[in-house]
């Protein structure tokens, strides 16, 4: 039997409650960096298992052969010349099926910031004499500041900024080239490569075992705030919080030293000997072989065309 209380009903609209969300916390906001961060490599984990070029070769020949391209790139004095080999970084990440806008934004969201920071004196008349391209101060004749004469007109100059150009167009393409090198290969196999190549073992070791593990201790640190938000009731200052993390930090140490012991007694107890083992075993093919060669014949000319060795 219902009572009639419940069988009441109320004609008015319902009410309307307007819940104010407060800015993130200190906390939240670094780990939602982190998070967003390790999400981008999760994502690059997906690039390098699609069938595209140079996922189908060997990773030891990718990595000699980025190798071999990074150190010609660094010895390219010709701004157009470098602007051609990006170019084919683009052509290549294309190839890969990596997607163009993702690439370049890995390569480009960091250099601007530090390669400008080391570039931009450059530019200038003070530290790169030239024909000047953009007056900016007029000094004076005589002019000095502690005892360094100061150009009468104080501006960029042609040459200045073609060096800075020229400069950031080679970071970049290093930086691509490498990018491309970890976007197409598994950690795993890149790991072995780098074994194979005459790496010392403890080396790869340890950033292999870093790697594996860096995603669980995340998954620990959320699990940590995530108890720490469901617990707090109202929010605290960011001196809390940051005292509270300082806390978690000493924990999450004294966590990271008990199971690297536990690992490692657990390792050795399955007969490891401090040597990589992967399920695939990788075989030079002869595309392995054509792609090494020409790689290293390329790298060779545009050390020989950069020199006026080799004219074209």
């Amino acid at each position: 039997m219902i009572p009639d209380w419940l069988k009441e009903t109320d004609p008015r609209p319902p009410g309307r409650f307007d819940v104010k969300r407060g800015r993130k916390s200190f906390i939240g906001k670094t780990l939602g960096d982190m998070f967003s961060f390790f999400g981008e490599t999760l994502t690059s984990e997906n690039y390098s298992r699609r069938n595209g070029l140079l996922q189908s070769l060997d990773p030891r020949v990718k990595l000699a052969s980025i190798l071999a391209l990074v150190v010609a790139v660094t010895m390219i004095k010709d701004l157009y010349l470098l602007i051609f080999v990006y170019a084919l970084t683009l052509l290549f990440a294309g190839l890969s099926k990596i997607s163009i806008g993702f690439f370049v934004k890995r390569v480009w969201l960091f250099i601007p910031i530090f390669t400008g920071i080391i570039v931009l004196p450059v530019i200038f008349n003070v530290v790169t004499p030239g024909n000047l391209l953009v007056p900016l101060v007029t000094f004076g004749p005589n002019a000095s500041i502690g005892g360094i004469l100061l150009p009468e007109t104080f501006g960029i100059t042609t040459q200045g900024l073609l060096t800075a150009v020229t400069f950031t167009i080679r970071v970049a393409t290093c930086v691509s080239a490498i990018v491309l090198l970890f976007l197409s290969t598994p950690q795993e196999a890149l790991f072995k490569a780098f074994r194979a190549l005459g790496v010392p073992k403890v080396y790869v070791l340890t950033l292999d075992m870093c790697y594996r593990y860096i995603f669980m201790f995340i998954d620990i640190i959320r699990d940590m705030f995530i108890a720490k938000k469901s617990r707090t009731i109202r929010s605290e200052g960011t001196f809390a919080e940051q005292k509270w993390v300082t806390g978690r930090i000493g924990y999450t140490l004294i966590k990271t030293l008990d199971m690297s012991d536990k690992v490692h007694k657990a390792m050795v107890s399955r007969g490891f000997n401090g040597d990589i083992k992967i399920m695939q075993k990788y075989t030079m093919k002869m595309r392995d072989y054509i792609a090494l060669v020409t790689v290293f014949g390329f790298s060779i000319f545009l050390i020989m065309l950069s020199y006026n060795i080799i004219k074209v």
